[in-house]
């Protein structure tokens, strides 16, 4: 996951636990507007979330929020 999508999921899940707390579920299309105008970015997101690390479509935003930042 490139660099610039990694600092703002992690910017998104922090806004989540801030807004609904830490129990709450995300999927990858949260750190994407409603348009797809960066096709590229959101399949890379995807490639990282379904095939990567075979995530269910809504996972914690904790568990998301430490992938990310463990860089894998």
């Amino acid at each position: 996951m490139r660099q610039s999508l990694r600092e703002k999921a992690i910017r998104i899940c922090d806004q989540k636990i801030t807004q609904k707390g830490d129990n709450v579920g995300l999927s990858f299309y949260a750190f994407f507007a409603n348009k797809n105008d960066d096709p590229e970015l959101l399949m890379e997101a995807a490639t990282w979330w379904i095939e990567t690390h075979q995530l269910d479509h809504f996972e914690k935003v904790l568990k998301i929020r430490t992938l990310i930042q463990s860089g894998k």
